[in-house]
């Protein structure tokens, strides 16, 4: 058989991006990750230029169609930007995927092959010339993301590849000091679009194939002043899994999301940390057909619109036909392409059709509300699936759904009620219940690029059989004795506070396995999505270093009372964790207006029931006093038992910064200065301790509020401490101020070892016995605190010192289990009990005379 070679074409000009590399000189282009720090390998893109241009002679003068099995590596990178600067059209793969490689050389025939081999990276030149037709205007050919299976690829011409990058690298004011993470792989467009619009401008990339998952991706990261990040929705899983909020990235400037629709409580509180942190972040909204992106939401819309995609990208455009968004503008695609015959068409498509329906908001922001091609029809009814994920997301259940017009099948992820998301799925859409199949699944199948997986998705929810189990919201609601859990609430929002948290973060850890630093602020249906990402060790597991130390804590104020050990210095580094859940939960950033009371609330729950315990201990024990019982024991100078000292200063504390914070100028400075502010209240604090010193306290200053609320304050600042700077100045200081303090070494080094202890490691990895019995301790640590002194003298004086210790702890933790229960029985007869009930306002969300609120036909 002879092979007939299509006539010889010249070359066109290629793609201005890929061709002018050379303008940026000596400036950094590329750094790939070598063996160790030190053998990291940088191009410069006078370098970079040199190897696109040797591998563009090597291509030839006849436009051939290349095919690029790219990986982020240089040699990949490389190959693509010769092609495209040469004029050769690219057809760019996953070079990860043999089969689908293989599938692609089958049905395209290119004429040359750019792939792994097992002696590196080869070009293979399978004919001299070429076998196609190829169209003028074509230069990169990129499979749509949910085209895997399918030889169906988007057409896109050089104007479209330079218009996006062009487009991109403006609205994100991508400068040449840039440095950009390739979080996503370059065969995915968004991932490629992150890599063209960079080197349009002159910055340099962080090429690597490492997951954000994995330390080598930071610590790169890190090492390289990384600028910007990238990202799709289940990047912002991992992301939020590994505690993203509590790393120090101090040069990084924004952060993009797109390849997806992300929660609007997700988008709101990444734009509220980047303003906190200092980067910018990107909503994005695109589709291959346009090369890559179609819009973005300017970041300082985020926080109050994170339900919109935002504006039209520079020089596009959108209008709505019937409902549907239509694109316009210099980056949409020439067409799909069957075929190696569609190669040599060209433009067939003047506007992409996005296929999602939309509304434009009186101030020009668009709002996806649900997507035309994405409808089932089971028993005549038309379904639109995309409107069913709303409303299971809404009402807490983080859901995907495919199906036929047999049967809608919705998968959730395990732990979610199945029987509760069936019915309302039934009930909201007028379907039989058999017609519905709910399906919790443990990992959702996904694409290379992240999105889900539609027909893996339903073979998988065919074959797993339902399978309930505890979600974040049934624990919230058992822990903090909620009948029922708002999912947009927060921890904090539900009335969590520093006595409830310990038993919550435990729980919650073997839950999720991986505890996100700001759990306590973030929605439960965010913590119930990240529950499916993570299977904890039965055995070891991980728990929070504040829980810890606060059971080690409490068992040393314990055995030293009763003289197992003499270990002083339990007590105030019960203090310095006060502090710190104080700064974490009654600071939390979750209003406006409420700190104060929520501080205060915070001093009753710590008061009302010791003052119960101590108000009947006086009737028992001759030196328990009136003083006690107020609180006020630490400043009499007349008998009164001493040892509750710990619980007055608490209190005495909060009620003063409750009072303080009750002031909204104060309460702003500390909004906008957190870490001065607590630096700024450690003076006072310490200005205190040695003015007043001697001032009424009788026995020991050490106890007094005015001579320990500076360890208090001192945890504050410790949590505030964001950075590893702020974090090394924390525990230098704390060493310096508690040296000594106590005239005791070991008295000090419990204090300030734990306080390093608590700067350095977020959380301990513990055997699972040992975390639930911490969890106990820490927990009940207030309980304990009050009760101990009432069971180790009747028992010391039968029993040897450590089984009574053990007898004090168990005491504890059985008078804080009798508490809880009776408080929930209270609250339950409360809300049983016929009081008068202020009738339900039913609110609309918008005006009906709004059009941008029409209800979609």
């Amino acid at each position: 058989m002879v092979l007939e070679l299509a006539a010889p074409e010249q070359v066109a000009l290629g793609v201005p991006l890929a061709r002018d590399l050379r303008r940026h000189g000596d400036r950094l282009a590329i750094v790939t990750p070598g063996e160790s720090p030190l053998t990291d390998r940088e191009l410069t893109y006078r370098e970079l230029a040199d190897r696109v241009d040797a591998v563009t002679r090597r291509l030839g003068t006849v436009r051939r169609l290349v095919l690029v099995a790219a990986s982020n590596e240089p040699d990949p990178l490389v190959a693509c930007l010769a092609a495209l600067a040469g004029g050769h059209p690219v057809l760019l793969a996953a070079g990860d995927d043999p089969g689908r490689v293989d599938a692609l050389i089958s049905a395209y025939d290119p004429d040359v092959v750019f792939r792994r081999s097992p002696r590196g990276w080869r070009l293979t030149e399978r004919r001299a010339g070429t076998a196609h037709d190829l169209h003028p205007d074509l230069a990169l050919l990129l499979s749509t993301s949910g085209s895997t299976g399918s030889p169906k690829l988007v057409r896109l011409s050089a104007d479209n590849v330079q218009a996006n990058a062009e487009a991109i690298a403006t609205y994100l004011d991508i400068r040449d000091t840039d440095r950009a993470a390739t979080s996503l792989p370059l065969h995915y467009c968004y991932g490629l679009s992150v890599a063209h619009s960079n080197l349009l401008r002159g910055a340099a990339l962080l090429l690597t194939g490492d997951s954000v998952t994995e330390e080598s991706f930071w610590s790169l990261a890190r090492r390289h002043r990384l600028t910007s990040l990238h990202g799709v929705p289940y990047t912002f899983d991992l992301l939020d899994a590994l505690g993203f909020e509590r790393m120090d990235l101090p040069h990084l400037r924004y952060v993009t999301q797109a390849g997806g629709r992300l929660d609007p409580a997700r988008v709101r509180r990444y734009a509220l940390l980047g303003q906190e942190r200092g980067w910018r972040f990107f909503v994005m909204y695109g589709q291959t057909e346009a090369t890559a992106r179609m819009a973005y939401l300017p970041p300082e819309l985020a926080a109050d619109h994170p339900d919109t995609i935002g504006v039209p990208i520079p020089g596009g455009r959108f209008e709505l036909d019937e409902g549907e968004l239509v694109y316009h503008g210099p980056n949409v695609m020439l067409g799909y392409a069957h075929g190696p015959a569609d190669l040599a068409l060209g433009r067939t498509v003047s506007a992409l059709r996005t296929g999602d329906l939309a509304r434009r908001a009186p101030d020009g922001l668009y709002r996806i509300v649900g997507r035309r091609s994405r409808f089932v029809k089971p028993f005549g009814l038309r379904i639109d699936l995309g409107q069913v994920e709303t409303l299971l997301t809404e009402h807490g259940h983080p859901a995907v759904c495919t199906g036929d017009d047999r049967a809608l099948v919705v998968a959730v992820p395990e732990g979610h009620d199945t029987g509760a998301v069936r019915d309302l799925v039934r009930d909201r859409f007028g379907l039989p219940g058999h017609a519905v199949r709910v399906r919790a699944l443990a990992e959702l199948p996904r694409l290379p690029n992240g999105k889900i997986d539609y027909p893996a998705l339903r073979a998988a929810a065919t074959a797993e059989p339902d399978r309930p189990g505890d979600s974040v919201r049934e624990l919230f609601a058992r822990v903090l004795g909620h009948a029922d859990i708002d999912p947009d609430a927060t921890f904090v929002e539900l009335g969590g506070d520093s006595l409830t948290y310990v038993r919550t973060s435990v729980e919650l850890q073997r839950v999720l396995g991986t505890l996100p630093g700001r759990w306590h602020t973030t929605p439960v249906r965010e913590l119930d999505r990240l529950r499916t990402r993570h299977r904890p060790s039965r055995l070891v597991r991980p728990v929070e270093t504040n829980v810890v130390l606060r059971a080690v804590a409490i068992v040393l104020v314990v055995g030293t009372h009763i003289g197992l050990f003499h270990l002083l210095g339990g007590a105030h580094l019960l203090l310095v964790l006060a502090g710190w859940t104080f700064a974490r939960f009654g600071l939390a950033r979750v209003g406006s207006g409420r700190v104060a009371a929520r501080v205060l609330r915070g001093a009753a729950r710590i008061a009302v029931p010791s003052m119960l315990w101590l108000g009947f201990r006086a009737f028992t024990e001759p030196d328990v006093g009136l003083a006690n019982v107020l609180l006020v024991s630490n400043y009499m100078p007349f008998p009164v038992a001493r040892g509750y000292w710990f619980v007055e200063v608490l209190v005495q504390v909060l009620l003063v910064l409750g009072l303080v914070l009750a002031i909204p100028a104060v309460r702003r400075l500390e909004r906008a200065h957190g870490f001065g502010f607590a630096l700024g209240a450690l003076a006072v604090a310490l200005a205190l301790n040695v003015l007043l010193d001697g001032t009424g306290q009788v026995f020991d200053h050490a106890m007094s509020a005015h001579g320990a609320c500076w360890f208090f304050v001192l945890g504050w600042l410790a949590q505030r401490a964001a950075t590893p700077r702020r974090k090394w100045f924390v525990a230098a200081l704390g060493l310096l101020l508690v040296s000594g303090y106590f005239g005791n070494p070991v008295r000090d080094a419990v204090v300030v070892g734990g306080l390093a202890l608590l700067l350095a490691v977020p959380s301990l990895p513990l055997p699972a016995p040992v975390v639930r019995l911490a969890g106990l301790l820490a927990g009940a640590s207030l309980a304990i605190y009050l009760t101990h002194y009432a069971i180790y003298p009747a028992l010391l004086a039968h029993l040897p010192a450590l089984p009574v210790v053990l007898a004090s702890l168990a005491g504890g933790v059985a008078a804080q289990a009798l508490a809880q229960r009776a408080a929930r029985l209270l609250r339950t007869r409360w809300a049983a009990a016929p009081w008068p009930r202020p009738r339900p306002i039913k609110e609309d969300a918008c005006s009906r005379s709004d059009p941008a609120c029409a209800p979609v036909r």
